[in-house]
């Protein structure tokens, strides 16, 4: 899918392919001197942080084990309930783990900051973040995140794993809805 498969539902594209791809190339090295020695477990939220994961993934050149928890707090709106349910739980153990959440996109913090309480009561050895996006304008509580693709404005986004009612995930670019989409 890309801009010209989105018809009138694209009002512009903020991030491109090429930034995305250019910008995942600076963290991946980062994270790679960060954990240098030292076997990281990467936790990817689902659904949104499938791309960021596996194109992150790809560019670390030390060893590293996925898995992934789905926790829901927006339903198919627009916003953040703040109320945060777990749909998929890790199979992994996380005693003693160097732990890196893998977020798509971080809005309010309300979902991440109960997300770091969770995983942090099961005894890792530290747990860190790792977003492509974050939305300083929407955070209602401050989440220490150690990686960060770009700051964006307080706009709704799709693409690049992120999606309105479960579409335009596959876009290879972030870009903003026409607001005719969502505001039926």
């Amino acid at each position: 899918m890309d801009a010209a498969d989105m018809g009138d539902d694209l009002e512009r594209i903020l991030l491109s392919e090429e930034q995305l791809s250019s910008r995942l190339d600076e963290l991946a090295a980062q994270i790679d001197a960060d954990y240098a020695a030292k076997d990281v477990l990467l936790v990817g939220v689902l659904k949104g942080a499938v791309m960021v994961m596996a194109d992150l993934a790809r560019r670390l050149h030390g060893p590293v084990e996925m898995d992934w928890m789905a926790v829901s707090s927006y339903g198919s709106g627009t916003k953040s309930s703040g109320v945060v349910r777990i749909l998929k739980d890790l199979d992994a153990d996380l005693t003693g783990r160097h732990v890196l959440i893998v977020e798509d996109i971080i809005d309010s913090g309300l979902t991440l900051s109960w997300l770091l309480s969770n995983l942090r009561s099961r005894g890792p050895a530290s747990v860190e973040i790792a977003t492509m996006l974050r939305k300083p304008d929407a955070a209602k509580v401050e989440v220490d995140v150690r990686y960060v693709g770009f700051e964006i404005p307080n706009e709704f986004v799709v693409g690049y794993g992120l999606d309105y009612a479960e579409r335009y995930r596959n876009l290879p670019f972030v870009g903003t809805l026409a607001p005719h989409v969502y505001s039926h």
